[in-house]
């Protein structure tokens, strides 16, 4: 299992991306899984639902099970977010995950970056960027740049730059 990040500010595309550049790993034969991480409380089925009835009643954990799909919601109450590295334990084995979000984690990311957000470039204070991916040139940056529509050479990148779980370290700045 292999992993690499998309980092970005919100609105720049990184679920677009991820989005788009799945199909092309899965059709080099790759199993990909993802990574999301969410800044806010979030729920994956609707209020009033029977899964979401028994969270609401109390249960710390939650399983529900078709004959298309399972998932498991844990309610962390009090406890702190799990790091990175223990969701990464969890998942079944793969190829690939790309892990969208997680930007202060060191793990090598794909910069997505679009100067119409209006916020700074990321790359420059964070050595594990190893590409840009933006929507128009960039004279200033560091590492490679791609263009958002370049989705091969995206994939390329992603796959090439991607490290083994035991090569991951903890959050920056967390030593």
């Amino acid at each position: 299992m292999r992993i690499i990040g998309l980092a970005g500010w919100s609105g720049s595309g990184k679920t677009t991306l991820v989005t788009s550049v799945i199909p092309v790993l899965v059709g080099r034969g790759l199993r990909v899984a993802t990574v999301k991480h969410a800044h806010h409380e979030f729920d994956i089925d609707q209020p009033g639902k029977d899964s979401w009835r028994h969270r609401a009643a109390g249960a710390s954990e939650v399983a529900i099970v078709s004959s298309r799909r399972w998932a498991i919601v844990h309610e962390l109450g009090n406890d702190a977010e799990p790091p990175l590295a223990d969701m990464l334990e969890r998942l079944s084995p793969v190829d690939l995950v790309i892990v969208e979000g997680f930007k202060r984690h060191a793990h090598p990311k794909l910069e997505v970056y679009r100067a119409t957000v209006g916020k700074p470039l990321l790359h420059p204070d964070d050595d594990c960027i190893v590409a840009v991916a933006t929507d128009a040139p960039l004279q200033q940056a560091q590492v490679p740049v791609l263009m958002l529509n370049d989705i091969e050479g995206i994939a390329n990148v992603l796959q090439a730059e991607a490290l083994t779980r035991d090569r991951i370290g903890a959050p920056l700045g967390s030593a």
